[in-house]
Parts: C-alpha cells; structure tokens; sequence
C-alpha cells in the first residue's frame, strides 16, 4: 500500500470551488516554503561567516579579559601623633602638589620649637660674653707681660752692671787694704774704699730684688693668661652645646612641619581613612592619592601566548565603562614572573596529585588618558594583533 504521509497535503475542494482557487493556493504554500529555505540558508551562512570571522579573529589575535586600569596609589601617612584639626582633601577632590591633605595640631611642637630658639639664643650672648671678656683678658695680660719682659730685661742689665761694679769695688777695697797693711796706703782710704764696696753690694742685691719682681709680674702675667684657655674650653663647651641645640631645633622643625601633610603630586583623593578630631599615630595610613595622568593597563596574559608579545607592540583597549570608546596603547613591559609567585598562601604539592594549570604573566600597557575617563580599577578587554597572522 503506497504511503500516504509523503504525499502533499491536498486541499478538501468544496463542491462548488473552482480548480483554479485550488491551485493558487497550491501554488502560494509552495513559494512560501522556498522563502523559508532561503531564509534559513542564508541565515546559516551568516552564521558560518560570523563563526569564520570569529575564529580568524581568535586565531591572530590576543585576546585578555583579565585586564584593569592601574595607577600608582601613594598611600600619605604621618610620620607624628597627633589630632586631626583638618582634612581639607575629600574623596574624588582635585589637588595640586603642596597642597595640605591633613593638618595635625602643631601647637605644643611650635612650643617646643620656640624654647630651643630661646636657648640658642641665650647661649649665643654667653658666647658674645665670653669672646669680649678672652679680649680684655688677653689685651690686660699682653700689656702686663710686655711690661715686665721689659723690666726684666732692664733689670738684667741694671744687675750685670752692678755685679760689674760690686766686683771692681771688691777688687779696689782688696787692694787698697793690702797697701793700708804694708804702711803703703791711709786706713782712710782703706775706710773709704770699703764704703764704696759696701754701697756696691747694695746697688747689687737691689739690682737683684728688681730682677726678681719683674720675673714675679711676669709669671702672674702668664699665669692670668692662662684664663684666655679657660675662656676659650668654655666657648668651645658652648659651641657643643649650640650645636646640639641646633640639631634639636632642626628635628623640632622637621616634626612641625611634617604636621602638615602636603600633596607630593598633582593628582586625585583616591580615598580617606581619617577625619578631623581623630587622634593619629605615626605610620597610619591617612588618605590615598593618584594621578590620574599616569595610568596603564595591568593584563594578566596566559603563558602559552607570551611568546607572541614583545615590547612595542600596538594594542586595542575597551573599556567595560565606556563600551562605544576606543583606547590605544602599546606594549610596555612584560612581566619576569607569574602572578601565582607573588600568592599570599603557597600552593605545595605533598600528596603527588598534581593538575597542571596555565599559568599568567603580567604585562603592562602604556596609554594614554582620555579627559580622566579611566580610573583604577576597571575592567578592559584587551585585544592585540598577532604578526603574521
């Protein structure tokens, strides 16, 4: 029996219809099939194209979508305790390099800075005392010194000569008294000779006693100027002391100014994590800046493609944000070790079963911003042309 399902299906003819309406209607349902036919073919190969297309694409290029925006985040932290009095820099607020970020209250600081000024100060007119007291110590006893260096050298002179004439009278009175004993000579003359002698020997010791009280004023002059090295120990313990003032002075200053935390960068507040009225410690983090120049794309590129990469290589970026936005770059730096290296917790292998997984490497990608558009943190589908291919 022949089968009837594969017959098309007829149309139940009224008795009255004519056979041509039947066969328009034959007609109508066999166009609109072949409609169906082409449509579906040439969806199909559309499809197929877009699959090719697909595939060529995948096959010459890199594609990445473990990819986000970085900056350098500078973390500003103090390095002093202390109360915030002010936080002038809010989230998401433009800043200009030397601009206050956190103000810490300096009040006691500049106290203390203001009393080691005072005491540098002080010593400084203890010095200036003791310089003009070692001048007129040491103008006093120069001309004293002198002075008795010029008795002393009168003196020696005044004693040579008398010595000269005590001995010559010596000799007069020996001679005149040997001549008195032999009837030669008058006992007066030996009286008068004698005399002379006498008077010789005490011009002698006066002479003497002269040149010892000039070396006496000479030695209480040496002996005074012994105060210009006490003088100047003095000034020298007071330079010590200046000096180390001075470097506690310096260090206060440091510490007053380090109370105000100013920018390093023109840049952005990224975030904040202290407001005004708490109480610091030195080495909390305090707010985070970046600018919003210096920013590059961080991808993290399988390792079986980096034999593909090489620095210099042109890159297409879109960025999740901005879907209708095209970014350019260019290869920077390729990363000397997976990102599975720098883990917090190890991934140790003691029972033996291992799973061999693709490990990736960081690669940096330099670009250029687009009106501060892109910000730490997002995403960005990276694409770059394999050559060659």
């Amino acid at each position: 029996m022949p089968d009837d399902s594969r017959r098309e299906p007829t149309l139940a003819r009224p008795a009255d219809a004519p056979a041509s309406q039947v066969v328009a209607k034959l007609r109508t349902r066999r166009t609109m099939r072949l409609v169906r036919f082409v449509v579906l073919g040439a969806v199909v190969l559309v499809a197929l194209a877009a699959l090719a297309d697909w595939g060529w694409f995948q096959y010459s290029h890199i594609t990445e979508t473990d990819a986000r925006v970085a900056a350098e985040e500078i973390a500003v932290a103090s390095r002093v305790a202390g109360w915030v009095r002010e936080r002038p820099g809010d989230e998401g607020s433009t800043i200009a390099k030397g601009d206050i970020l956190v103000d810490i209250d300096a009040r006691e600081a500049r106290l203390r800075l203001a009393e080691f000024g005072a005491g540098l100060e002080r010593l400084a007119a203890e010095r200036s005392q003791i310089k003009a007291q070692l001048a007129m110590v040491d103008a006093q006893t120069a001309s004293r010194l002198t002075a008795a260096r010029s008795r002393i050298g009168a003196s020696l002179a005044s004693v040579d000569l008398a010595r000269e004439l005590h001995t010559l009278a010596q000799t007069e009175f020996g001679r005149i008294a040997r001549l008195a004993e032999a009837g030669h000579a008058a006992a007066q003359r030996r009286d008068t000779e004698q005399g002379a002698l006498a008077r010789a020997g005490e011009r002698l010791r006066a002479s003497e006693a002269g040149l010892a009280t000039a070396q006496a004023e000479a030695a209480t002059a040496l002996a005074d100027r012994q105060q210009i090295d006490v003088l100047e120990r003095r000034l020298d313990t007071l330079l010590h002391e200046e000096m180390e003032i001075s470097s506690r002075r310096d260090q206060q200053a440091l510490e007053v100014a380090d109370r105000a935390l100013r920018s390093p960068i023109d840049g952005i507040v990224s975030r904040t994590f202290v407001e005004a009225g708490e109480y610091v410690r030195p080495g909390q983090r305090l707010m985070l800046i970046h600018d919003p120049r210096a920013v590059w794309v961080e991808a993290n590129v399988k390792e079986t493609e980096l034999r593909h990469l090489k620095p210099g290589m042109d890159v297409m970026l879109h960025v999740d944000a901005y879907p209708d936005t095209e970014f350019k770059g260019r290869v920077e730096r390729l990363g000397q070790a997976a990102t599975s290296e720098f883990a917090l917790l190890p991934n140790p292998n003691p029972s033996g079963n291992f799973t061999k997984v693709t490990q990736r490497l960081p690669v940096r990608i330099a670009l250029e911003q687009q009106g501060n558009l892109l910000r730490p943190g997002m995403m960005v589908v990276v694409e770059i042309a394999i050559p060659g291919r």
